[in-house]
């Protein structure tokens, strides 16, 4: 009988869910049997008209992108939605990967959201997500590179009793801030150091290298750095365009990817080596001193080219003339997602909902 009960109360607990809302892909990590699941999709949208019914219908992630390459809207490209319409478009997003996900209502979410001092973005964000229909039992926002530690220290949340560096390379955004238990320290963020930034290079050098033969859009050169970007083993590849007045061009890159790697990765070094660092020791000199002896964490979905973090750990270690420890968690792009899910079983099975 006892046996029973608890197993009732068990059953009648919320899903614990985590969610990162990305300005490139949006990840929802649930519960399952066998153990944490995730759902990954492109964050953007497409309206058609249905040719029967004449209703507006909504298209999202990787089949928006590709059906309609020329109407896609990507709303959180600079990771929070600015006005009312991106607010929109994302509320309509999120609702669609809702419904397709079968995302329970009867649940405790916790979102990774970008660390960004946009307080109308961030107020637009907390409204799309408060209106969602899931959360039903509890609603909690934690920083990204928070929530993408987590999994680099362990299943039982060690990250929150720790003082570490977290570097977040996302998308829109280079980030740093300490966390002392949990608490944001010191935070540093440059929008001219981002992913999306790399994909505008990597245009401008492939134009450079075949001597203005070829132009990519940015689309194109994101996935050539996601499809060769490597810092341990590149490899010059070969791509064909249409040309305009007919026929095809064959080209080949050579250094344009990894050229605007190096680029990345000596910028990044540059900022957080002379610009966060000194100020967080003129801020805080004894928990500088304290982490500089503890691993730095890699977050972000740029942490997912091969060899980056090890290049990132070399060259920042050369430029402060220290050795530093720098990890990343297995699969930067869910981490966040997965960390928050974390959390929220943490609320789940202390009741605390």
């Amino acid at each position: 009988m006892l046996e029973e009960k608890m197993d009732q109360v068990e059953e009648e607990r919320p899903a614990p869910l985590g969610i990162k809302l990305g300005s490139t892909r949006t990840i929802v990590a649930e519960s399952q049997e066998e153990g944490v699941k995730t759902h990954d999709t492109l964050t953007c949208l497409a309206t058609y008209e249905d040719v029967l019914t004449g209703d507006q219908r909504i298209i999202y992630g990787e089949e928006a992108a590709y059906e309609y390459p020329d109407e896609v809207q990507f709303m959180l490209r600079t990771g929070l939605p600015e006005d009312e319409t991106q607010a929109e478009a994302t509320a309509m997003f999120f609702d669609s990967v809702v419904k397709a996900t079968n995302t329970p209502s009867d649940s405790v979410v916790v979102y990774a959201i970008p660390a960004i001092n946009n307080e109308r973005g961030l107020s637009n964000l907390a409204e799309v997500l408060e209106e969602s229909g899931v959360g039903e039992h509890l609603i909690r926002s934690y920083p990204e590179s928070l929530c993408g530690s987590v999994p680099v220290f362990g299943d039982e949340l060690d990250a929150i009793g720790r003082i570490f560096i977290a570097i977040n390379f996302g998308s829109t955004n280079l980030g740093a801030c300490v966390y002392r238990r949990g608490e944001q320290l010191s935070r540093f963020a440059t929008g001219a150091i981002a992913g999306n930034e790399v994909d505008r290079w990597i245009a401008n050098y492939v134009e450079e290298e075949t001597q203005g033969r070829v132009n990519i859009d940015q689309t194109t050169a994101r996935e050539y750095k996601e499809q060769h970007g490597d810092f341990n083993n590149f490899e010059p590849f070969t791509d064909i365009i249409q040309q305009p007045g007919g026929g095809t061009h064959e080209y080949t890159i050579e250094r344009s990817v990894m050229d605007a790697l190096d680029r990345y990765v000596d910028d990044a070094i540059d900022e957080i080596a002379n610009t966060f660092l000194p100020q967080l020791a003129n801020d805080y000199m004894k928990v500088y001193k304290h982490t500089l002896q503890e691993p730095i964490v890699l977050t972000g979905g740029m942490a997912c080219i091969p060899g980056l973090v090890e290049t990132f750990e070399e060259r920042l270690s050369k430029e402060l003339e220290h050795d530093i420890v720098v990890k990343a968690p297995d699969d930067p792009v869910t981490a966040a997602a997965r960390g928050a899910h974390r959390i929220a079983e943490r609320f789940v099975e202390e009741g605390r909902y």
